[in-house]
């Protein structure tokens, strides 16, 4: 550890939580002077590649505010993508989703493109995607609900659509939903996004807002995967990229890469006997 000190920080503890969960815990205390962030985040990166962490300034406690993206975080599929396959461009629209997820694209662009080309699918093929296709990611019910019972406020706020994050949030038990919504008109996709778009900047301002009517000093916790996420992740007291595009893991401040969602209890030393399934 004599590089991170070197990097002006302190190892004031680490260790591993258990072998099982491969979640590393640690504190570190800033010297006088300016650390070099960075520096420490790549040395972590290199001496703990396997390991699920969390990086923070300030002491590591259980949020007030959880704020998460959905798709590829919360669920194990961009929903768009599926849903384009019983339009027969799931490869087509999916390439587009990942440029824009790595932040090679603009995401408004991308996204009124990607639905364009869903323009006169029927709607019922949203019900039977949502059915046969969109799965929980492992660990998130527990997530959710340990941290509600932690007396923690969650919402769900996407750049998809209301027709999936709704039943997606009801089925994790998130308090609120922010998304997109698809425009239909005689029980076809018109092609267009109605209203305004969730972008990056709406993802930072629900989180922002959420937190101010918690009162001065409410702890948040944001998790999510792509370049859209980012501004959220670096808005919030902790951000934790899961599984993530790199521009998302470098902005965030801890990463689960080994681990599930349940990860995340851990780092926040919320031990398993309190954890609800």
């Amino acid at each position: 550890m004599e590089q991170i000190e070197d990097a002006g920080w302190e190892v004031a503890g680490a260790g591993m939580l258990s072998e099982v969960d491969d979640v590393l815990e640690m504190e570190l205390i800033e010297e006088a002077k300016a650390p070099d962030v960075g520096a420490v985040r790549r040395i972590l990166d290199q001496c703990f590649p396997n390991s699920d962490l969390l990086l923070s300034r300030e002491a590591i406690e259980v949020p007030r505010l959880f704020v998460s993206d959905m798709d590829s975080t919360m669920i194990g599929q961009e929903c768009i993508d599926e849903l384009a396959d019983f339009a027969g461009l799931k490869e087509r629209i999916a390439a587009i989703t990942e440029r824009a997820m790595r932040g090679e694209l603009d995401f408004e662009a991308a996204l009124r493109e990607r639905v364009g080309l869903l323009k006169d699918l029927s709607e019922g093929a949203i019900a039977q995607c949502l059915e046969e296709r969109i799965r929980p990611m492992d660990g998130a019910r527990t997530l959710v609900a340990t941290l509600k019972a932690q007396g923690t406020r969650t919402v769900l706020v996407t750049g998809g659509f209301h027709a999936f994050a709704d039943p997606v949030a009801q089925q994790l038990g998130f308090e609120h939903v922010v998304a997109n919504r698809l425009g239909v008109h005689g029980g076809v996709l018109t092609g267009d996004v109605v209203g305004g778009i969730v972008d990056s900047s709406v993802k930072r301002q629900v989180l922002l807002d959420e937190t101010a009517r918690l009162g001065e000093g409410a702890g948040s916790l944001a998790t999510g995967d792509g370049a859209n996420d980012i501004p959220m992740l670096e808005a919030a007291t902790h951000g934790i990229a899961y599984r993530a595009k790199p521009k998302a893991r470098a902005a965030a401040d801890g990463w689960i890469e080994r681990g599930d969602l349940t990860a995340i209890l851990s780092l926040y030393g919320i031990a398993r006997e309190h954890w609800l399934v």
